[in-house]
């Protein structure tokens, strides 16, 4: 059970004054540190092994913060985006040999004939001139749509170095067992756009070659699991039927046919909560808290975290930490009620700290420590 401590505290944070806000909890004393503020609705946060952290902001920019808080202003080269809605400039992350090719991938609404869709670039970050060059789409959902909801999304590196990419069904949620289109989905490329020989649908008729996974409604969160490597992700229900998943190759996931929860409507979600054929979560939450990033805890810094996968959460603006027993959730404990924040994104720190984005026209990226 967390409770809220009696006052704020000032404290020093990275050269510069910051307020925290001291939450005691029945294991820890946890302190917040604003180091960077002032974004517009930040989405995606990536750390580069400088230190250094690259932040997307919805309506288009990325920008670079250094690890003693400074902003820089926005990247040149970056391509135009469709910043609607949900729709505008969504996740980030270092390529895995970055030191030595300095390439960065960002997953974005791309407007296009009938609508717009979500599409990954990749491109060189020239740090001396503030910019991307060589910027290079490889992949964009087929086909766009008119609206401006669902775009998923988040990028994954596999161990392999191979990228994952999760989409959602820009809410045509009838059009997500569809497997001629990319509507709600983990897609499956190579660093340069090539399709994988392994993936599950190369060569048969009728499904799309990048697909790994389909069913999915909207997956705002993915991570890799430090011990087996494989993919885990996070989506958005509906009125209830957020979702965890370990999405494996050629597997449905369901939506719209099964789901937990209930429409907005407050009517049944197609059969239930299970058909065969297809794939039951790992975990669910109803009522919906509408989770966006995740991350795994290995770090040092809270002991009794290490293990967990740790969500954020928009609509019950918290950090949900589930204990894991293997691939199973056997607990939950929710964070950070008090700051009352929409988190969108969440991620350990090279130091073992962790880190969140706040999801607001002032949005700030907020280190979380041990009190001292």
């Amino acid at each position: 059970m967390w409770t809220k401590t009696a006052a704020l505290i000032l404290v020093m944070s990275l050269g510069s004054v910051a307020q925290a806000e001291t939450f005691k909890s029945t294991h820890y004393d946890l302190q917040l540190v604003t180091v960077a503020s002032g974004l517009s609705y930040p989405w995606g946060l990536a750390f580069l092994p400088t230190g250094d952290m690259i932040v997307t902001e919805r309506e288009g920019a990325i920008r670079i913060i250094s690890p003693d808080g400074k902003v820089s202003s926005p990247l040149g080269g970056v391509p135009g985006v469709y910043a609607s809605g949900q729709g505008g400039m969504l996740d980030v992350t270092p390529d895995p040999d970055y030191s030595a090719n300095q390439m960065i991938y960002f997953s974005y609404a791309e407007a296009g004939p009938k609508g717009a869709g979500t599409a990954v670039a990749r491109a060189r970050l020239d740090r001396a001139a503030n910019r991307l060059q060589d910027v290079n789409v490889i992949f964009r959902q087929f086909p766009k749509s008119s609206g401006d909801r669902h775009f998923g999304s988040r990028l994954v590196f596999a161990r392999d170095g191979s990228l994952f990419i999760t989409i959602g069904e820009r809410g045509e949620r009838d059009r997500a067992q569809d497997f001629t289109i990319n509507r709600g989905q983990v897609i499956h490329i190579n660093p340069d756009g090539s399709i994988p020989a392994s993936n599950p649908f190369v060569g048969k008729p009728g499904y799309r070659p990048e697909v790994w996974s389909y069913g999915h409604r909207n997956p705002q969160g993915a991570a890799l699991h430090p011990d087996t490597g494989k993919l885990w992700t996070v989506e958005h229900g509906a009125r209830g039927g957020d979702e965890i998943n370990i999405p494996q190759a050629g597997r449905n996931y369901g939506w719209p046919v099964i789901a937990y929860g209930r429409h907005y409507s407050g009517g049944q979600i197609g059969v239930g909560t299970h058909k065969q054929g297809m794939e039951q979560p790992v975990h669910y939450w109803d009522p919906s808290i509408a989770p966006s990033g995740m991350a795994f805890y290995t770090g040092d810094k809270f002991p009794k975290w290490k293990g967990s996968v740790l969500v954020g959460a928009l609509s019950f603006r918290l950090l949900s930490r589930l204990s894991l027993d293997g691939e199973r959730v056997v607990g939950e404990e929710r964070m950070l009620e008090e700051l009352g924040e929409r988190i969108r994104d969440v991620r350990q720190g090279p130091k073992g700290y962790v880190y969140i984005l706040t999801d607001s026209e002032d949005g700030r990226v907020i280190r979380i420590e041990p009190r001292t």
